[in-house]
């Protein structure tokens, strides 16, 4: 009888199928036979692991193979380093082609690109990715092959992507730099305004005798403006200032005292403080002069147009203004005297004869509380048919009619009136004899309002 090859075992063991024996060996040959299957096994095993490194086995209708296939397609094939870095040198080789003649790195820039490559293949986080990815484009030349880089650097997967989409050809204008945001003219200027202003701002008062002394020598012989006269002009323009507010004070005061009073108690007042009529007559004279015309300015060419022999009586004459207008002779009553021609007397009591003058004026003095006394004694001193001149603030009256009817019951009657002027309204008035009505007998129209100013 002869003996089975030593294959013939080993071939199904190898083959993962179970040996099939149709007889039993002796003892001797047994263990010979078992010896050589072991060997045999193991260079088997072997060359199984071997073959496995390189082509998996592909053995079909078996255990190991279906799960060995499962688990293929668990976990999917990944390129080695070596693989992927010889494909990404073939596509950056055929692009160079197309775009021009192959670019030259520097052995820097190779062994940068190539650390950078290492990196994407590794799969590391995307923020730290993001920010190799900006170092690389800093150091990165400004070539064609600038787009190839940024390719390089996002890995095998980004070169799938980029190689679909056609790459733009390089021109003269995107090698040049350009900023990130172009400004306009009109921007650039407001820009370089704004800093201009911020060093004025914040420039030492120092600055200023520095450029004089580095201007040329005429310059230099011009002092420069001390600061303490700016200073010392700032204080008086607000002492003024305040002073003014003091006195437009005081003048609104002491108009309600004349207004809201008898003539009697203003010529206490004024007698009391000699500075509070000048203070008043100020103020007085600052609102006049706002008109568009004066009423005593009126009065003076009407008067100019009479004979310069008829005598005048000014009750409330202020600085003599009518007086130094017509050559007619003038009485100037007042209060308080801001001229020598002013008599100081209160209005309901002149010392004058009865019928001894021809004008009686009031112009803008119609003031107090005692209006009827102040007209009953113009009614004494005017001569039979002398002229009564009457002007005063239109806002006084609420009703003329009255105020004309109470006036000819004091021994008047109306020559004109002049109502067109917005500030003031004129009458004339004629004397016809004593007054028609006793001292006690009441009218209502002789009540005007008061002038007061507000607050400005």
């Amino acid at each position: 009888m002869f003996e089975e090859p030593e294959w013939a075992e080993a071939a199904p063991v190898a083959a993962g199928l179970r040996p099939v024996t149709s007889r039993p060996l002796p003892a001797a040959a047994s263990q010979n036979n078992g010896s050589k299957c072991r060997q045999l096994l193991a260079t088997l095993r072997i060359l199984e692991a071997a073959s496995l490194s390189q082509n998996p086995p592909s053995l079909p209708s078996s255990d190991s193979e279906e799960e060995e296939v499962e688990r293929k397609k668990k976990c999917p094939k990944k390129a080695s380093f070596a693989s992927a870095s010889a494909e990404v040198g073939k596509k950056r080789k055929k692009k160079c082609q197309k775009q021009g003649p192959p670019c030259s790195y520097s052995e820097e820039e190779v062994e940068r690109k190539k650390t950078c490559r290492k990196q994407a293949l590794l799969g590391s986080n995307s923020a730290e990715e993001e920010k190799r990815k900006r170092k690389c484009q800093k150091h990165a030349p400004l070539n064609p092959a600038q787009h190839l880089d940024d390719v390089d650097q996002t890995g095998p997967k980004a070169w799938k992507n980029s190689a679909t989409n056609d790459l733009p050809k390089p021109s003269p204008e995107s090698t040049s730099p350009k900023p990130p945001h172009t400004l306009s003219r009109k921007q650039w200027r407001n820009r370089q305004k704004n800093k201009r202003r911020h060093k004025n701002k914040f420039r030492s008062p120092e600055v200023p005798d520095q450029a004089l002394a580095e201007a040329p020598t005429e310059k230099t012989e011009m002092p420069p403006v001390p600061r303490t006269e700016s200073h010392e002009a700032r204080a008086g323009a607000l002492r003024a200032r305040m002073a003014q507010r003091l006195d437009g004070a005081r003048f609104r005061y002491l108009n309600e005292q004349l207004y809201s009073g008898p003539s009697s108690a203003a010529q206490r007042l004024f007698q009391e403080d000699p500075e509070a009529f000048l203070l008043y007559h100020r103020g007085f004279q600052s609102q006049v002069k706002k008109w568009p015309l004066q009423p005593v300015d009126r009065i003076a060419k009407d008067l100019r147009q009479r004979p310069a022999s008829l005598v005048v009586a000014d009750f409330g004459c202020g600085d003599c203004r009518l007086a130094s207008s017509i050559r007619n002779p003038v009485h100037c009553f007042d209060l308080a005297s801001l001229d020598p021609r002013v008599t100081v007397c209160d209005m309901a009591q002149v010392p004058l004869e009865d019928e001894s003058v021809d004008v009686a004026v009031f112009c803008l003095s119609l003031m107090g509380t005692n209006i009827r006394d102040f007209l009953e004694e113009a009614n004494r001193v005017l001569k039979p048919g002398g002229l009564l001149k009457v002007a005063e603030v239109s806002s006084r009256f609420e009703d003329v009619r009255t105020f004309l009817r109470a006036v000819t019951k004091l021994g008047f009657k109306v020559v004109s009136k002049d109502l067109t002027n917005s500030h003031f309204f004129l009458f004339d008035f004629q004397k016809t004899g004593p007054p028609q009505v006793g001292p006690k007998a009441q009218l209502s129209g002789l009540k005007l309002q008061p002038c007061l100013y507000k607050r400005r």
